[in-house]
């Protein structure tokens, strides 16, 4: 981790939500997911909102050899998003304990306020959290 890896950094990210993001796409093997309204699915919008944190701490790790991973999300999911629309996170890094960073996050598709919440994010060594992933694989196969 850099130096430069301190809260009050923030990042706005866009996206134009596509078809494929929508609920129903979320799980096409779900009869039930496929019967849902075609909106901005939670747990996209999740993942977007995830995207929006790597980007705003990506300048300020060494990256790729140090990357992040999500441990813990508290979003609400305010209103609905139909395809088509712009979607706009903005994320701010508001503590860094050690490798465990935290985000005030919130997103608006240009009508309304979507979502608002925290997320935590754990920095990692790519190389080695790779090894401990193999070695578990391994395991689970024999």
């Amino acid at each position: 981790m850099k130096d430069t890896l301190i809260p009050g950094i923030r990042y706005e990210h866009k996206y134009l939500l596509p078809p494929n993001r929508t609920v129903p796409a979320l799980y096409p093997e779900s009869p039930e997911f496929m019967a849902m309204p075609e909106v901005f699915a939670t747990g996209y919008m999740v993942g977007f909102l995830e995207w929006a944190c790597i980007m705003c701490i990506k300048p300020h790790l060494d990256w790729p050899a140090e990357q992040s991973l999500g441990t813990h999300i508290n979003v609400s999911h305010e209103a609905a998003t139909p395809p088509g629309l712009t979607v706009t996170a903005s994320v701010e890094l508001i503590a860094v304990e050690g490798r465990k960073l935290s985000f005030s996050v919130s997103a608006h598709d240009g009508v309304d306020l979507i979502a608002q919440g925290t997320h935590e994010r754990f920095v990692i060594d790519k190389a080695r959290f790779d090894n401990k992933i193999s070695k578990k694989q391994i395991t689970q196969i024999n």
